[in-house]
């Protein structure tokens, strides 16, 4: 399975709880952290519910 690095580049001060516990779920904790998932259909799902505060690149 491939692995992909996402990154937090928005702040997610004033966005929805639901969104907020996303980045959670996916171990994003601070703007700028990077963390690397493996790239399951779940996974994808949550990136994708919050795209517009990710940068995704494929490692």
């Amino acid at each position: 399975m491939k692995k992909l690095r996402i990154k937090q580049v928005k702040s997610q001060i004033g966005r929805p709880y639901r969104q907020k516990k996303t980045l959670v779920a996916l171990g994003i904790t601070k703007m700028n952290k990077a963390r690397e998932v493996e790239a399951s259909p779940q996974v994808l799902g949550m990136i994708d519910k919050v795209k517009h505060l990710l940068t995704v690149e494929e490692v």
